[in-house]
C-alpha cells in the first residue's frame, strides 16, 4: 500500500534543499556543506522514487 504523506516528503526534500542552497547563494558549497547537500538530495531522489512506485496489492 503506498504511503499516503510521500507528496508530502517530496515537497519537504525540496524545500530543504531551496533553504539550503540560499542561505549559501553567492559562494561555492564547503566540503561539509557539500555532503549535507548530498544528504539532501538522496532523500528527496527517495521520496521522488518512493511516490512513482505503484502500491503493493
Amino acid at each position: 500500500m503506498a504511503t499516503p504523506c510521500v507528496p508530502d516528503a517530496v515537497e519537504g526534500a525540496n524545500e530543504a534543499i531551496r533553504v539550503f542552497m540560499a542561505a549559501r547563494t553567492g559562494r561555492p558549497l564547503w566540503p561539509d556543506e557539500a555532503a549535507e547537500y548530498e544528504r539532501l538530495l538522496a532523500a528527496w531522489a527517495a521520496a521522488v522514487h518512493a511516490s512513482a512506485t505503484p502500491p503493493t496489492p
